[in-house]
């Protein structure tokens, strides 16, 4: 297992009038999250498109909510890979509060599409050499 951590202030945007998060946002925490690990190990999800011509779409999402986050809170957004991808990439998001609490959880399971022909593909070979790297493997 390998997990990278970020973290995003909540901002009011990110708020119903009770200063609650609102739990449509969430997906969006995991993208940040997932975002931040793949430039940090890889490259800019930008780069993944312009230069390995892939893209990255939702194939399916699950989320568990278990307390609330509130407005101006730090949430720490964790990032898991438990396994090498092939096609199929699927990833896990936990937030945890200021207080170290898990609030949310998720898994996101996203698809390697090539981008001239909308067709599903295999991972860049040095991302998955990285993603090996990192797990292990």
């Amino acid at each position: 297992m390998f997990s990278f951590d970020s973290q995003y202030r909540v901002c009011y945007g990110d708020t119903d009038k009770m200063g609650v998060v609102y739990y449509g946002n969430y997906p969006r925490f995991y993208e940040i999250g997932r975002t931040d690990m793949i430039r940090e190990i890889y490259k800019s999800y930008r780069l993944l498109e312009e230069e390995d011509k892939i893209f990255l779409p939702a194939r399916s999402l699950h989320i568990n909510y278990h307390k609330p986050a509130y407005y101006d809170e730090l949430l720490t957004i964790r990032t898991i890979v438990k396994e090498v991808p092939k096609v199929k990439f699927p990833l896990i998001s936990e937030i945890y509060n200021e207080a170290g609490e898990l609030i949310n959880e998720g898994k996101v399971v996203l698809a390697f599409m090539d981008y001239n022909t909308g067709r599903p593909c295999k991972i860049p070979d040095r991302f998955e050499e990285i993603l090996r790297n990192k797990l292990g493997k």
